[in-house]
């Protein structure tokens, strides 16, 4: 074969090998459904739209955001967004209530979640019981925070009269316990919460610790609840490290996600790894190898696929 053409037929392979990489991603318009602004889903949902827009070359996907995991994996089921944030109680709750050809799968695990009872300083509660006639912010209705909320309450047997509950996202409970109108509230999010954080230092805070409560809903939900301790100095608060409940959290995609376009979604959520550091430290937890701890959610086909081509 002449020398000329030769090199014609590897110039005209390479160039038809870079545009099969991209195929799966050409012209692809994605929603992803995140939490509220404050929180730690709506900070690595943006990072995470803009380094697949750089780095995929794919159009910015659009950032929902929403009243929290049971919000956004009822978005993700009817179509209304292609992927979301999500906690694991949430995910396994929604998994048995699945519609047909938008079965959940999940892309990855992203980080874990730590459960905050926060009180003002002078509030002298010790434990979730005797939270009971004060007013706390329990979280939006359709958030991950209130569903672990209800189930730590019922441990503590309180019910929804034994507080002055208020079903408030973080940053209407942040508002609301400056201007006095909460005594506290119930969060969950990444250690430290940047919201909180922040409000900490403007307002003298304490964090509840839940030892005395745990035990019964760890025996109950082990499949995706397990407990930490929590430094003081994470919020620079005057009380001891408290014990506290941890949730996993998941990139969540349905079975209507074609397996290409999942395969290059993972591949670049990891190579957006320090974008998302950038937006919250949490991010720093991402690794290839506990990324795919997402049972009792089976891994997305494309996902499987990313993780097995990297012998993870």
């Amino acid at each position: 074969m002449p020398r000329r053409l030769l090199s014609l037929l590897l110039v005209l392979a390479a160039v038809l090998a870079t545009a099969g990489c991209g195929s799966a991603l050409e012209g692809v318009r994605l929603t992803i459904a995140t939490g509220g602004p404050a929180g730690v889903y709506y900070q690595l949902g943006n990072a995470l739209a803009g380094a697949w827009e750089r780095d995929l070359g794919m159009p910015r996907p659009t950032v929902q955001t929403t009243a929290g995991s049971v919000d956004a994996l009822g978005k993700l089921e009817s179509g209304e967004a292609d992927l979301a944030f999500a906690a694991a109680d949430a995910a396994v709750r929604a998994f048995g209530q699945q519609r047909p050809n938008r079965r959940l799968r999940a892309l990855a695990r992203m980080h874990d979640d730590f459960f905050h009872v926060i009180v003002r300083a002078e509030v002298p509660a010790t434990k979730l019981s005797e939270l009971r006639g004060l007013r706390i912010g329990t979280g939006s209705a359709e958030s991950g925070t209130r569903l672990i909320a209800d189930r730590l309450l019922e441990q503590a047997k309180l019910s929804a009269a034994d507080l002055r509950q208020s079903p408030t996202d973080l940053s209407d409970s942040i508002v609301a316990l400056e201007r006095k109108e909460l005594d506290g509230f119930f969060w969950s999010g990444g250690l430290p919460t940047r919201a909180v954080f922040e409000l900490a230092k403007r307002q003298k805070l304490r964090m509840i610790d839940l030892s005395d409560v745990l035990t019964g809903l760890l025996d109950k939900y082990s499949s995706v609840y397990g407990q930490a301790s929590v430094p003081a100095s994470s919020y620079g608060m005057d009380n001891k490290p408290v014990t506290t409940l941890v949730v996993r959290n998941f990139l969540m995609a349905t079975e209507a996600l074609p397996a290409d376009t999942a395969a290059a979604l993972t591949e670049g959520l990891f190579e957006a790894r320090e974008d998302l550091i950038r937006a919250n430290a949490v991010a720093l937890s991402l690794d290839s190898r506990s990324a795919i701890e997402t049972a009792p959610i089976d891994l997305h086909e494309g996902a499987l696929r990313y993780y097995r081509q990297t012998k993870t």
